[in-house]
This record gives structure tokens, C-alpha cells and sequence, in this order.
């Protein structure tokens, strides 16, 4: 199915597969679960078939486009939605295909979705998609060498659009040196690593979620990753594996 979208135009030609591909090796790199990575390689094959439904003209001009061009280009997430919603069993793989071009500023499209509305899923392939696509020539740009990629796609996390660790996972699956960064173990996220050190001091989901103006939801998905990747099973696990790592300074502002 991605391969027929990828043949939609001459110079997207392998991009599904490029960015399933890269998704899948940065689930790994981040330490995800083998499920969530599953997840993560099949929304990248799939995540573009909404471009079948948006004419080429639009695809392939040169030029920079109209308000009605852009408006109708950027309903190609919500068209990959509606071409999932029809197959049985892929609900997990659509809501992660539709929100490839989400961004955590509430800048992104189709529905402007904001940072605690979107899974760390979302935002790897939201960034493998974004270093994928600024490796191949488009009609209005050339394509970027692999430095240049991971140039723009840094500066994307710093301006608070790509999460800084996915898009540092992404880069070094695309075989990039990572950035200096504080180690963190069992390959927890800077988000993750707060979490769980508010759990260690013994604050309830609510409160963490008021702590790191996040919400509920969103804290428990991330206490249930931190569980996966640390072995534990409940949080008096978490707080004593905090303590033998070195996890339980002072909070993170």
C-alpha cells in the first residue's frame, strides 16, 4: 500500500518504506517495547496513502503554493485516516499515521495537535517522516545531505516543534553521532526520567501532570513505558530503581 502512494509522484518514490524503516530502528534506539515498534513500522508504511487523494498539480508545482493549495495538501493525514478507518484491526496504526505532520507547538496539520496530545509514537514518526523527506528533492527544493537533514531537524526540536530526544533516536538510527545529553539508563526519555522521579518523590499522577503541565492520560502512558523499560511493576519499584540510579535530585524545572 505504501509503495503504490510512494508512486503517486517520481520523487517519493521509496519514501514509506525509508520512513518505516527509520521509525522502527528509532522505537529501538528509544527502548520501546517490540509491540509499540510494530506499530510504529506499519503506520510508516501506510502513513502517506492520503496522498493519492490530492491532485499532482498541487504534488508537483514548482512553485509556492496558493492558500487553497496548502489547505488541500495538508488534508492528506486525514485522508490516510479515512482510507484506514475502512480496514479491520489497524485503529492503533491509523492514530499514528494521521498525526505524521503534528507538531508539539500546535503548529503541525491536520488538527493542530498539541504536545500532551500526541504519543511518543506520534512524534517518531513524525520525525523520521520530516529527516526522510528533507533527504529527497522536491519541486520547489533540492534534496539536503545527511548533515544538513540532521541540521533542520535539530533545529525543529530546539524551536519546540520535534520532541529532542525522538529526534535525537531518530538521528542516531540514521547512523548520526547523538549530541551531548545527560545519560539516562534503560533508554528513558528527558520526559520519562521527570516522571519518574516525581514518582520517586511520591507524587500521585495528578499531581505530576500539574508539576509538568501535562495531562493525566499522558503521565500514565508514561508511567507505563517507564515500567516496560525499567522491569518493574508498580511505582515503589520505580521510586527504588530511581535511588540506585542516581534519579532522585532535585525536580527538573
Amino acid at each position: 500500500m505504501g509503495d503504490f502512494a510512494d508512486l503517486k509522484c517520481p520523487f517519493t518514490l521509496g519514501h514509506s518504506r525509508a520512513v518505516a524503516e527509520l521509525a522502527e530502528n528509532a522505537g529501538k534506539c528509544a527502548g520501546l517495547p517490540q509491540d509499540e515498534i510494530d506499530i510504529l513500522r506499519r503506520a510508516g508504511y501506510v502513513h502517506d496513502l492520503g496522498r493519492i487523494g490530492v491532485s499532482n498539480r498541487v504534488w508537483e508545482k514548482p512553485g509556492e503554493l496558493t492558500h487553497a493549495e496548502r489547505e488541500r495538501a495538508h488534508l492528506h493525514p486525514y485522508l490516510t485516516g479515512r482510507i484506514l478507518a475502512r480496514v479491520g484491526g489497524l485503529k492503533a496504526v491509523r492514530d499514528v499515521a494521521v498525526n505524521h505532520h503534528e507538531r508539539l507547538d500546535g503548529s503541525g496539520y491536520p488538527n493542530g495537535l498539541r504536545d500532551d496530545g500526541l504519543s511518543f509514537r506520534d512524534r517518531v514518526l513524525a520525525a523520521a517522516e520530516s529527516y526522510c523527506a528533507a533527504m529527497e528533492p522536491r519541486p520547489h527544493r533540492d534534496a539536503l545531505d545527511d548533515t544538513a537533514a540532521a541540521d533542520q531537524l535539530r533545529s525543529e526540536a530546539t524551536r519546540g516543534r520535534l520532541d529532542v530526544d525522538v529526534v535525537e533516536a531518530v538521528l542516531e538510527a540514521a547512523g548520526h553521532r547523538q549530541s551531548r545529553r545527560a545519560a539516562r539508563p534503560a533508554g528513558l526519555t528527558r520526559r520519562e526520567a521527570e516522571v519518574l522521579l516525581h514518582v520517586a518523590q511520591g507524587l500521585s499522577n495528578r499531581e505530576i501532570a500539574s508539576a509538568l503541565w501535562i495531562s493525566e492520560k499522558t503521565v500514565r502512558n508514561h508511567v507505563e513505558h517507564i515500567y516496560t523499560k525499567i522491569g518493574v511493576s508498580n511505582r515503589i519499584g520505580a521510586s527504588l530503581y530511581a535511588t540506585r540510579h542516581g534519579l532522585t535530585g532535585s525536580a527538573p524545572h
